[in-house]
């Protein structure tokens, strides 16, 4: 389970006392207890003790390196390259426990087989295949671009 080995690598960074790398993960680490507490007290079931699955915790780091992707930009236009450097760092942390990313290629095959297996033809179905790419490939893509592609080959 991707939390676990969050958490087994916490320890070996706070031995090497690795002092970015310590503060990144606990923040991973406290952003999935958040939400899973935020979980807990929306749900009328007491008794619910889930913790996040794998794919949830995805989509949370999958916000995490779009936010310091664009802090970084900001930083950079801001002539702050220390803050910059900071927010790249943790980007690099970050995506250590994220699947490997589709490269452009594969992900128009993907996209041409969704749009086959479930006969899409117009822009009107553009949600139904955007919900699949999601459901099938959560964190492994960029749906911004995936999106672009998709309403492409909808509205040709």
């Amino acid at each position: 389970m991707l939390l676990d080995s969050i958490k087994k690598d916490l320890k070996i960074a706070m031995k090497a006392k690795e002092t970015l790398k310590i503060s990144t993960l606990r923040m991973i680490t406290s952003s999935i207890k958040n939400i899973e507490i935020n979980n807990r007290t929306s749900s009328k079931d007491e008794s619910s003790n889930e913790s996040l699955s794998d794919n949830e915790i995805i989509q949370l780091l999958t916000k995490m390196i779009k936010q310091r992707k664009e802090s970084a930009e900001i930083y950079k236009e801001s002539g702050r390259s220390d803050l910059e450097k900071k927010e790249n760092d943790e980007i690099e942390i970050i995506e250590k426990y994220m699947p490997s990313q589709i490269n452009d290629d594969e992900i128009d095959k993907l996209i041409n087989e969704i749009i086959d297996e479930t006969g899409s033809s117009s822009i009107k179905d553009m949600g139904r295949v955007m919900t699949i790419l999601k459901e099938k490939y959560s964190g492994q893509m960029d749906f911004g671009k995936a999106s672009l592609i998709v309403k492409e080959k909808l509205n040709s």
